[in-house]
């Protein structure tokens, strides 16, 4: 197969366990490009938060908040938001609970908690900046995802209540709250359709939950050798760790570097 484009996931994939993005890996993307196969991040982060990376590797095309924000070439192509008046109820549902959320969109992070550990502890597993507290910020602005912050014991009410938007656990205190139906897949589904590429014809690497149904569509999907044990039975390649050079790895395996 003659591969034309591919999908990367940032943390625990691009990144290695530093944040850090190595030579070789710089390397590998710079080889795609000099072939002409199109590189575009596929993120469950917001825009703002790795416009470093996309600086770094010269790349202006994205999937972000994974799927709901998509932009082709630096043209925003698709955006969902989450519905506001649903998610004042999952507000008022958190706050009886103790449970503290940060609102996002593609501009900016709000937390409705003031330095919550819980908050402080994510953020700094991303080694991201934290969000800035603002307890209005869910009815003040468009909210493309929202970070849920409860144990997994404690979320099964919250599934039940709210369908209309799809939860994924990133970490052991933290979910992703995104419209429901939106996923990293389909973001590459309309990015696909904006080129004229068919889904056989791309690649995805990821590690996580929220890159399920990335793998499972494109013709090569790939999964880190560090990803969550449910992501390997969607993969048709496991290659070596982020810490191991593992795209170079893998684009080796998939004959296109």
């Amino acid at each position: 197969m003659s591969y034309k484009i591919v999908f990367f996931d940032i943390d625990g994939t691009l990144v290695d366990s530093n944040k850090k993005i190595s030579i070789e890996t710089k390397n590998a993307i710079r080889r795609l490009k000099e072939q002409a196969i199109e590189v575009v991040l596929a993120t469950g982060r917001a825009p703002f938060q790795f416009l470093d990376i996309l600086e770094e590797l010269e790349i202006d095309s994205y999937i972000s908040f994974t799927g709901s924000y998509v932009v082709y070439k630096g043209k925003l192509i698709y955006e969902q938001c989450l519905e506001r008046e649903i998610l004042r109820k999952l507000e008022l549902s958190a706050a009886q609970t103790l449970h503290p959320l940060v609102f996002l969109n593609g501009k900016a992070c709000y937390a409705n908690a003031d330095e919550h550990p819980h908050i402080v502890e994510s953020f700094h597993y991303l080694q991201l900046e934290r969000p800035s507290y603002d307890p209005d910020a869910g009815l003040e602005n468009d909210v493309h995802q929202l970070m849920l912050y409860c144990q997994d014991h404690e979320s099964a009410s919250y599934l039940s209540d709210f369908p209309e938007f799809r939860f994924i656990r990133w970490h052991e205190v933290a979910m992703d709250v995104l419209p429901n139906g939106a996923s990293k897949a389909r973001g590459v589904e309309l990015i696909l359709k904006e080129i004229g590429i068919s889904p056989e014809e791309a690649i995805a690497f990821g590690d996580s939950l929220n890159d399920i149904e990335m793998l499972s569509y494109v013709g090569m999907g790939i999964a880190m050798e560090n990803a969550h044990q449910e992501l390997f039975p969607h993969a048709k390649f496991i290659t070596k760790s982020n810490n191991d050079q593992g795209i170079s790895h893998g684009l080796k395996y998939a004959g296109v570097i």
